[in-house]
């Protein structure tokens, strides 16, 4: 007898090839429970995903041990931590007081976790095979691909974790291989499995070659090794990206298991799952749901630019002011260390119109009746939660993958506006002020905000019992449990 899962339980199936040869371990592996090792990069975004993958692991029986480095746990707030059942264990980046904040730059950050990383790892990995209860496959984030070779030191099998598009992977890869010419010399860029693309659509790091060497080396480098993992995971969903996810499947053995978002926006069926459970901010919910109750549907401009990257100057005043002159509500949300670039008038004025936060709940803003629209930085994790919940999207994309993401909000899935920015990368206070105005007032907004319910539907159909992710997972969950 084995597990074998189905749809949201396991069941036990016979199998004849086990029963006749009664294997010693036959009966142990019979009543075995799987047990993953996740380990994230250490970023909220990162981790965010992995942790929601987690837990539909969980919620299929099998023990998840989720591991980050000291200095992320240390920077938890322990009073919104709600890791549903899922242990957690630590390794070391090198900088245990402070991580990256703490290093001299990216680079030497990750020139110390890159070799202080591999060690805790297999430190780690030697005590847990050495239990009662030891781990049957890593599923490592990417960019952490040396856990690769760390891995197969014990034997244990992995899954690569893709916390990016699969579009954007897709060109990263590429670069990986050198089958992209770089610096970029071609005005347009053809790739297998996506639209034609300008070649300001690629991430960054490709476009403008040489920008910030330490997260160029991370992003090509993930693809290290990956085709000969076990299985390669991406947050995504086949419907969303189906051309590129054929591609690739065709390269490694790719499954889409998202979006990775709260159970509670989509599908249901993980009770209680309304937001990630980690945060290493103090997110202000009750103001934020508080001042959006008092304000009529459709009426509030919400903007993010997420957890990592701060605003210049000049673009965070050319924001106020366009803010100011649409004369629309609008919640923001502002790091503390970022508050010094407003206007100073623009906070007197804000009081009567706006609310200045320093993080919130998103999810639970984005799905508020009253919200109308999202001013975003791209990141893939607030795309996914904008297609998820049925949200329009203003698109103000800052570097890295947001660039090329932002391209597919407008152009491909149509549920945007780009807020395109002048010859010094600016978004000026009247393109800001028009793309509000067009997708709050427009019928050609209304075709955006329809296209982007559509997507809320679809997103939830994957993840739901049957759909093309949840196929993936149990599929996933199988293949685990027969090795």
């Amino acid at each position: 007898m084995v597990f074998l899962y189905s749809k949201t339980k396991h069941i036990e199936v016979e199998n004849k090839y086990h029963k006749e040869t009664k294997h010693p371990m036959e009966n142990q592996r019979k009543n075995h429970v799987p047990h993953c090792l996740v380990l994230p990069y250490p970023l909220q975004g990162h981790i965010n995903p992995m942790l929601q993958f987690s837990k539909r692991l969980v919620q299929q029986g099998v023990k998840v041990t989720l591991v980050n480095t000291i200095s992320i746990w240390n920077k938890i707030n322990k009073n919104n931590l709600d890791l549903n059942s899922i242990e957690i264990e630590s390794i070391s980046d090198g900088y245990d007081n402070g991580g990256l904040s703490s290093a001299e730059n990216m680079e030497s950050y990750k020139e110390t976790f890159w070799k202080i990383g591999p060690k805790t790892l297999s430190q780690l990995l030697q005590k847990l095979q050495s239990s009662n209860n030891p781990v049957d496959c890593v599923i490592y984030d990417a960019f952490l691909h040396w856990t690769f070779d760390v891995s197969k030191s014990f034997g244990i099998p992995v899954g690569v974790f893709l916390t990016q598009a699969c579009s954007v992977n897709n060109i990263n890869f590429h670069a990986f291989e050198k089958w992209i010419e770089l610096p970029i010399s071609k005005s347009e860029i053809i790739l297998p499995g996506l639209p034609k693309l300008e070649a300001s659509d690629l991430p960054s790091f490709l476009y403008q070659y040489g920008t910030y060497p330490g997260y160029f080396d991370i992003l090509t480098n993930q693809f290290s090794k990956i085709d000969q993992a076990e299985w390669v995971l991406v947050n995504t969903f086949y419907e969303l990206e189906p051309e590129v996810v054929d591609w690739l499947a065709k390269k490694w053995r790719l499954k889409t298991i998202g979006p990775c978002v709260p159970s509670m926006f989509l599908d249901k069926r993980l009770k209680d799952d309304n937001d990630y459970g980690i945060s290493t901010f103090g997110p202000n919910s009750e103001a934020c749901i508080k001042w959006l109750d008092n304000k009529p549907k459709d009426s509030v401009v919400y903007v993010s630019f997420g957890s990592l990257a701060g605003l210049s100057e000049d673009q965070t005043k050319e924001i106020a002011y366009g803010l100011r002159d649409c004369e629309m509500y609008f919640i923001w949300v502002v790091r503390d260390s970022e508050k010094g670039k407003f206007p100073k008038e623009f906070l007197d004025l804000s009081l009567e119109k706006g609310l200045i936060v320093n993080w919130c709940p998103q999810l639970q803003v984005l799905t508020h009746e009253a919200v109308g629209c999202f001013v975003t930085h791209c990141g893939w994790n607030s795309t996914l939660e904008a297609l998820s919940v049925g949200v329009p999207v203003i698109a103000m994309p800052l570097w890295t993958d947001q660039i090329t993401n932002a391209k597919f909000i407008v152009d491909v899935w149509k549920i945007g506006v780009k807020g395109i920015a002048d010859e010094k990368g600016v978004v000026r206070r009247e393109t800001i002020k028009d793309c509000i105005t067009e997708i709050m007032e427009t019928e050609k907004g209304n075709e955006m905000k329809k296209n982007a319910v559509n997507w809320k539907s679809l997103a939830k159909i994957v993840v739901d019992e049957g759909g093309s992710s949840d196929k993936n997972i149990v599929e996933f969950l199988n293949e685990l449990t027969l090795r």
